[in-house]
């Protein structure tokens, strides 16, 4: 299966070199080959993997601070965005140290095998979000995760003093961004989304429990 389209319009948007554009190219087919097995995405949207998956996480990377050392991606599943983003911070920011935090066995599995074929570095944990040592991120992402009143109990644990975290968010942020502020104080800054009318990435910082 192929994405022409999808993988010109990601080259249009993302100014990624041929070896990048070969790693991501490996990371597709490895992704096809799989997703039968284990259900790493939605087999409705492979057809449209480079958009729906590799364009959607690459924006994220697109907001990555700099200076930024250390990025965790809270339930990493099939590698969105986190695998995405060690894959371009190998050929763009090689300083950052990215973990990928995935509880599912098979799915880690899987994410070690693409890393490997790929030749990339990357710290892949398979434990619980709420069971690991706090992580100390400069830069916390997750998509398609947990409602953001429970990400931002994430953030709270891992993301260091000055962080950000990067959340996806659909249609319903507005809903999830007040619910929120029932239980914490932060300040945020939404970014519409590239690739989806109706979402946003939510920039969140200064993070307290109220």
């Amino acid at each position: 299966m192929t994405d022409a389209r999808g993988r010109s319009e990601f080259l249009e948007k993302q100014n990624v070199s041929r070896e990048t554009l070969a790693r991501l190219d490996r990371y597709a087919a490895l992704l096809e080959k799989w997703n039968p097995a284990i259900n790493l995405v939605s087999k409705s949207t492979l057809a449209d993997l480079w958009t729906r998956h590799f364009l959607d996480s690459a924006q994220i990377f697109d907001l990555c601070p700099p200076g930024a050392r250390v990025w965790a991606d809270l339930g990493s599943g099939g590698g969105f965005p986190g695998l995405v983003i060690a894959i371009l911070a190998a050929g763009r920011a090689a300083g950052i140290r990215v973990t990928l935090v995935e509880s599912d066995v098979r799915k880690a599995t899987f994410l070690n095998t693409v890393a490997r074929e790929v030749g990339v570095a990357v710290d892949i944990r398979p434990e619980r979000i709420e069971s690991l040592p706090p992580l100390a991120a400069d830069v916390l992402s997750a998509r398609a995760l947990a409602p953001l009143d429970q990400l931002l109990a994430f953030a709270a644990r891992h993301l260091a003093v000055g962080g950000v975290a990067l959340f996806s968010k659909g249609a319903a942020h507005a809903d999830e961004l007040a619910k929120a502020r029932m239980n914490w104080a932060f300040s945020v800054e939404e970014t519409q989304s590239k690739t989806d009318p109706n979402a946003v990435i939510l920039g969140i910082k200064g993070l307290a429990h109220v």
